[in-house]
């Protein structure tokens, strides 16, 4: 039986379908190999563009999980040139999508470390935006430690780029528990979130936080995990998502590579923002 908030948002959406747009998150349990994660990136990008999605995004560290967290460094590329970024260029504007390399290692200045990038390219293969992740990732949590600062240099902008789609705002994995980063994009119709979530932090708070991003932004959310078992034995929590606007979870994988793919509805969030004007109703803008 639907609870309110599902039939609410089933009898807006069955209204405008015919404004409707395709989008998918794909799912991924990379390893050390860069050309076999772009080989079965390339597959998971044809089976989404099977089911009619147009913007299609890969997780965070999609074309490497290395054995050790300095594999990175050995495969960084400088900003235009290199292997993975011509592999996401070319298979956009092939396959005529946009499509969204969720995380790719980019030369710093400090050559022990890389910027950890979001790159957007567009359906003839431009590169149209870059966002590097902002928040490094940090935990010591019985077995599980990490700490990003040792490998990745921050970024420092907030990026937002208009679309066919809607206008996007980039963040990657652990951005999502900072939400005063989405306050300063401002309205922004869908928030791109690739992770590369732990299990252990990801069974706790994965769902909510995506969620929440969504709710209190009034915006779509497409979240693309890593979801399995690595060589590197590490465990990642998967549950790739797309959420809308009220928070509903339109279409989700628990676990394994895949492609989920959901419908956005313009005009069924437009209602949602006319009906509960939050984003209007801010009185703290200092961000």
């Amino acid at each position: 039986m639907l609870n309110d908030t599902t039939k609410f948002s089933k009898s807006i959406s069955d209204k405008t379908s015919d404004k409707n747009l395709q989008v998918a998150a794909i799912q991924m349990a990379s390893g050390p190999s860069v050309s076999a994660n772009l080989e079965e990136a390339a597959r998971l990008i044809e089976t989404a563009v099977s089911q009619d999605a147009r913007l299609i995004v890969l997780p965070e560290y999609f074309c490497i999980m290395g054995e050790k967290d300095t594999d990175k460094l050995a495969v960084r590329e400088q900003p235009g040139d290199g292997m993975i970024q011509s592999f996401l260029s070319e298979t956009s504007k092939r396959l005529g999508i946009w499509l969204v390399g969720g995380s790719v290692p980019l030369a710093s200045p400090e050559p022990e470390k890389v910027f950890n990038s979001c790159l957007v390219y567009d359906d003839c293969g431009k590169l149209v935006a870059r966002y590097d992740k902002i928040h490094l990732f940090g935990l010591e949590l019985g077995n599980e430690q990490f700490a990003e600062e040792r490998t990745i240099r921050a970024g420092d902008k907030v990026v937002t780029l208009e679309s066919p789609f809607g206008r996007i705002g980039l963040s990657i994995c652990y951005d999502l528990r900072f939400p005063e980063l989405y306050r300063t994009m401002g309205n922004v119709d869908i928030i791109l979130a690739p992770a590369a979530f732990t299990a252990i932090t990801g069974k706790a708070h994965w769902e909510v936080l995506v969620r929440a991003r969504a709710i209190e932004n009034l915006a779509y959310v497409i979240a693309p995990g890593q979801g399995g078992y690595h060589i590197n034995g590490r465990e990642t929590n998967g549950d790739s998502m797309i959420v809308d606007p009220w928070g509903v979870v339109m279409n989700r994988l628990p676990r394994g590579p895949g492609a989920v793919v959901a419908t956005l509805n313009p005009e069924y969030q437009a209602s949602l923002r006319a009906s509960l004007p939050a984003l209007d109703h801010r009185c703290l803008t200092d961000y």
